[in-house]
């Protein structure tokens, strides 16, 4: 009785989070579909299209088709009956952008050379994108028959898919302190101190998830660093740069990928809530998919 009682709060608690990843998750790609439509372009900073055409014939047409495919897949993710639809439709189109960072890679290194300043930056668009397509492949666990083969590869995609983009951040941020310590707001001291330290952060938690050690706390520790960026870093310059797609675009991502962050925490939890059942032996119930219910 005390177990079921202890997960019967835990599945709330869990369940709460995987919903609040969800709203965070499908309003950063309802936000980033509506500034597709309202910019007629693509953010370069995150849809390098300019990667296939830098005179891309009709791209404010594209911009707007896309846009309109992330405001549907974005809402669709919030209700939910078509949660699976909504979140697969969204790592279609994710994924479609981080094509685009790959295409990058032949043309920054063809225009600037081989160049470690091109590579890592083109990486860290890549990741960035492909942090928001794990949140697909999560949804997809949540709803898919238990024990497959297909489940267990889609598990050690979502972890890769999420743990390696902060490793990425983190070396960026030590690689480029000079320029991250720019943006720590001006009322902090010791900004190199705080960029430094962001990028130690990124390592240890992308390593915790790669790893599986510790991974639920660094999942929802790094939620909340990228919280205190939305709040510190990211919305403060819209105020001064209203007409920028770009700075609009850094806010509108960071919600997303908190999303994810919570939404992965929240699935690890699941997994364990599971195992801890079927070890109790007298508890012969199986957490509800309460994505699909």
């Amino acid at each position: 009785m005390a177990i079921e009682l202890w997960l019967l709060v835990e599945e709330r608690i869990g369940d709460r989070e995987m919903n609040v990843g969800i709203w965070f998750y499908g309003l950063g790609t309802v936000l980033t579909g509506i500034l597709n439509i309202a910019w007629g372009s693509f953010d370069a900073s995150h849809q390098p299209i300019q990667a296939v055409s830098k005179t891309l014939a009709g791209e404010h047409v594209l911009a707007s088709i896309a846009g309109a495919w992330l405001v549907a897949s974005g809402l669709a993710t919030l209700w939910r009956y078509s949660v699976r639809i909504g979140a697969a439709a969204s790592g279609i189109a994710y994924l479609i952008f981080a094509g685009l960072w790959l295409a990058r890679y032949y043309a920054g290194v063809h225009s600037l050379g081989w160049r470690i300043d091109v590579l890592l930056g083109v990486t860290f668009g890549l990741a960035q994108q492909l942090m928001l397509v794990a949140p697909a492949a999560i949804i997809y666990v949540f709803t898919a028959p238990p024990d497959s083969q297909l489940q267990r590869r889609t598990v050690i995609a979502a972890r890769w898919m999420l743990g390696l983009p902060p490793v990425i951040f983190g070396i960026f941020h030590l690689i480029g302190i000079r320029v991250f310590a720019t943006i720590v707001p001006h009322w902090m001291p010791f900004g190199y101190f705080w960029a430094a330290l962001t990028g130690i952060a990124f390592i240890l938690a992308g390593c915790a998830i790669c790893s599986g050690k510790m991974d639920v706390l660094a999942a929802r520790l790094l939620a909340l660093m990228l919280f205190l960026f939305e709040l510190l870093v990211e919305v403060p310059p819209i105020f001064s740069r209203l007409h920028s797609q770009p700075t609009w675009g850094a806010a509108v991502y960071n919600l997303a990928a908190i999303g994810a962050c919570l939404m992965f925490a929240e699935f690890l939890m699941s997994r364990a809530d599971r195992g801890r059942i079927g070890r109790a032996g007298n508890v012969t119930m199986s957490r509800p998919n309460t994505l699909a219910a």
